[in-house]
């Protein structure tokens, strides 16, 4: 059996895909099978919107405080299919719905995302993990190279049109209180709440 949602604290948490465009210094795949006391998050293969949410139903979402699109993969990678499983959720339950995402959804779709986001996601948590674009590509590797950094700030930006809550989160292991205080004014430029997490190992 494949772990498709598994809870973490007190959120329902899905994992939909394994692939990503970036290979972070820090990413917690490196460590282990599954995170948080999680079975496997390695999926044999992707599930359908139909197994998803067959799985989604197997919770009861009233013990939960909201749902999160996370697991061992960049959620946007399968953005369409994102979108159908938050709809029918919406379409059951008024829980709070959040997007734990890396930001390049633009770079990995290939147009402007963030609009589509609007009724459906509820909180955009983006990892912003450096002050510039070299700094960036160093820590977070992505594919998409150099121009992934401004990328990825564009849609923070844009993100703040169609969603209530935009974060924009970095790792207190990855970072000094240097950078921590200039990434705080990159957010409080973008329209963003910065959130500064701690290195989970596990």
């Amino acid at each position: 059996m494949m772990t498709i949602t598994y809870p973490v604290k007190n959120g329902l948490y899905i994992n939909m895909t394994n692939r990503c465009p970036c290979a972070c210094t820090f990413c917690l795949r490196q460590n282990g099978d599954g995170v948080y006391g999680s079975d496997s998050l390695w999926l044999d293969r992707e599930p359908t919107v139909a197994q998803i949410c067959e799985s989604i139903d197997a919770w009861d979402l009233t013990q939960f405080k909201e749902v999160v699109f996370c697991g061992y993969g960049e959620p946007t990678e399968r953005l369409d299919d994102l979108l159908k499983v938050a709809a029918y959720i919406k379409s059951k339950s008024d829980i709070k719905i959040r997007i734990n995402t890396n930001g390049l959804a633009d770079l990995i779709c290939n147009r402007e995302t963030a609009s589509s986001l609007q009724g459906l996601i509820d909180t955009v948590s983006i990892s912003l993990n450096a002050t510039n674009k070299e700094d960036y590509l160093k820590t977070v590797r992505p594919k998409f190279g150099i121009d992934s950094y401004d990328a990825m700030l564009r849609f923070a930006k844009d993100c703040t049109n169609y969603v209530s809550e935009v974060i924009m989160t970095i790792v207190d292991v990855v970072t000094t209180k240097e950078e921590q205080d200039k990434c705080r004014k990159i957010c409080e430029s973008i329209g963003a709440t910065l959130r500064i997490r701690p290195y989970e190992s596990e």
